[in-house]
């Protein structure tokens, strides 16, 4: 028998969950969640970035190609 194991953010969502919270609730949780990847994704973009030593001038050629 296989085993499901949840990580620890599917954990912690679950007890969210668990206080049933309303829609209100639920559509500001959303938004964090998108706001903290969108964030996170920023950050190693630019990272990246620096670390590569990518230009502006790289970014627009490489959105007009």
């Amino acid at each position: 028998m296989t085993e499901n194991r949840f990580s620890s953010l599917q954990l912690e969502l679950l007890k969210i969950y668990s206080f049933e919270p309303t829609e209100e609730e639920l559509k500001e949780i959303k938004a964090w969640l998108a706001r903290f990847f969108a964030d996170r994704l920023v950050q190693k973009v630019n990272s990246a970035i620096k670390a590569k030593h990518i230009s502006e001038g790289d970014l627009e050629k490489w959105l007009n190609e």
